[in-house]
């Protein structure tokens, strides 16, 4: 009996090592089982994005996007988009971020990268672009969204336009906090994580104001539409 129970408290003691181990490596890195299951997904949005951009031909040179077709641009994208599409390229510089983005904040597409919120607009309509990403699995986008600072850069280059922005600030909310996803009136992006890693109760949310876009035209001439300027599209840090 004593022997047995020496040998079930060993069990115990090894499973108990293996799970702080496990906890570790994830907290470190990510969990390598979904990040290879999200590397597979990430190939796949890669082909498909550099699909959807063929539908574009870049300007001769490099300019400034005309306002005035940004949202135009923008809404008829998202007519050919669905759920867990590719539908841009996201680049951070500090955190060494350099993922494809896909439409839709369900299970299923945050599993393929993150994901703007389908609640909220695409860049280049003047209101709030929302994105969700994992902090420890599933490739693990923003796992160090915590180390961004004001005047970092964020680049999402989307098919029809590249937009730059410069983190202004950032707050942590309740999960349940839905006011988060409604526009502030004005171009900004907003990058959610979950708050601390490893807990679903509060959500850190980082913002970053538009500073520049780069339009490329599409191949097939769409119909014009009155739309604000794009400096009406900056606005004040939170």
């Amino acid at each position: 009996m004593k022997r047995g129970l020496r040998r079930f408290g060993l069990l115990l003691i090894v499973v108990g090592l293996g799970m702080l181990s496990w906890a570790g490596l994830v907290y470190v890195w990510q969990d390598p089982f979904t990040a290879i299951a999200n590397k597979r997904a990430q190939r796949a949005l890669s082909q498909q994005f550099e699909q959807r951009v063929e539908a574009y031909r870049a300007p001769p040179e490099a300019q400034p996007a005309r306002s005035s077709s940004l949202p135009r641009l923008a809404a008829r994208f998202l007519g050919g988009v669905e759920r867990g599409d590719a539908v841009g390229r996201l680049l951070i510089p500090r955190l060494g971020v350099r993922v494809y983005v896909v439409y839709g904040t369900d299970a299923a597409s945050l599993k393929r990268g993150p994901g703007i919120d389908a609640r909220t607009a695409l860049p280049g309509r003047g209101e709030l672009v929302y994105v969700a990403g994992h902090r420890t699995t599933y490739g693990a986008p923003f796992s160090d969204i915590d180390k961004l600072r004001p005047g970092d850069s964020v680049v999402l280059q989307m098919p029809y336009a590249t937009f730059t922005y410069r983190v202004t600030g950032r707050r942590i909310v309740q999960a349940t906090f839905l006011k988060a996803l409604e526009s502030r009136g004005r171009e900004e992006i907003a990058l959610q994580a979950c708050w601390p890693r490893f807990f679903a109760s509060h959500r850190i949310i980082v913002y970053a104001k538009p500073v520049a876009a780069v339009e490329r035209r599409p191949s097939i001439a769409a119909p014009a539409a009155a739309a604000p300027s794009l400096a009406e599209l900056g606005g004040a840090s939170p």
